[in-house]
């Protein structure tokens, strides 16, 4: 499949929207994120707000820090 700028930002967003709503609805701080994740406060907070765009080892580090299945997330913000 192939995306349009347009689309891939979309698909972008949507992941970190995801990222960050999960966060809030477990009632963790990104700093707890952070921490679970072996990854600076900063770059979680820079993925939330797409301010850096993240590799696949910080995706599934902030995942797996969440307890949530990354390839679902993915899926879900293409549609």
């Amino acid at each position: 499949m192939k995306f349009s700028d347009k689309q891939r930002q979309a698909v972008i967003a949507n992941i970190a929207k995801a990222l960050r709503d999960t966060r809030v609805r477990k009632g963790l701080s990104m700093s707890a994120v952070a921490e679970r994740a072996g990854l600076s406060q900063q770059m979680v907070s820079y993925v939330e707000r797409q301010m850096r765009m993240p590799t696949l080892d910080t995706l599934l580090r902030m995942s797996e820090a969440l307890a949530i299945n990354l390839s679902a997330i993915i899926r879900d913000a293409q549609d």
